[in-house]
């Protein structure tokens, strides 16, 4: 599972972390080249998730989010989610979402082994 994470980081143009959360918030998971807390991106990201999950399901009537992506100004994270978990990939403010999509969706094949 590691290596793929670490793979996931490689290819995708100014991404510097990759992990995998569970809806729960919980890190199961994860590779970073930066010194921050993936325990805490990987909670934080999952409440957002499930806010925007309730949301399209519920108020919506959008059907199920298959994929999420949110940009700030110095950090964007792109989310897959599968069953109770979902994948995480954080990129820097100018990271390629073309990349991040095609190459998520490689990686989360490669983990829905494990799960």
């Amino acid at each position: 599972m590691l290596d793929a994470l670490k793979q996931l980081v490689m290819d995708v143009d100014g991404a510097w972390a990759a992990a995998l959360g569970g809806m729960d918030g919980l890190l199961v998971d994860g590779h970073t080249e930066a010194d921050v807390d993936l325990t805490l991106l990987v909670a934080e990201h999952a409440g957002l998730l499930r806010a925007a999950k309730q949301s399209y399901e519920l108020t919506l009537s959008g059907g199920t989010p298959s994929e999420w992506f949110v940009r700030g100004e110095t950090l964007s994270a792109y989310l897959l989610p599968l069953q109770d978990f979902f994948l995480m990939l954080i990129l820097d403010g100018h990271g390629n979402l073309g990349q991040a999509r095609i190459y998520g969706q490689q990686t989360l094949r490669q983990l829905e082994t494990y799960l």
